[in-house]
């Protein structure tokens, strides 16, 4: 899954850059956005893609790592998560 990745990507990141304090701050940051569309799966912005496939996708900030976002999709009591990205990057081709 590379949501999964995306996430240990960053943690592996910031540790080396900052050590695992802030590892472990991206890790319960990301928790803490998970649970939020699990409790709310609507309380995500609709994404504004040009690619139709893309068009049911919605993202929510990692609380505390305001560029960084979480992509997903929901049916029902199902939800996806895509990917864990920072903001800046072409974020349509990677999803």
């Amino acid at each position: 899954m590379l949501a999964v990745a995306d996430i240990l990507e960053h943690a592996d990141w910031y540790a080396a850059q900052s050590g695992q304090r802030l590892a472990r701050r991206w890790e319960k940051a990301n928790t803490s956005a998970l649970l939020r569309i699990v409790r709310n799966p609507s309380a995500g912005t609709p994404c504004r893609f040009r690619q139709e496939d893309l068009r049911d996708v919605r993202w929510v900030v990692i609380p505390g790592f305001s560029k960084h976002l979480l992509f997903y999709r929901f049916r029902g009591a199902e939800i996806l998560v895509l990917r864990v990205l920072h903001g800046a990057r072409d974020l349509e081709s990677l999803l």
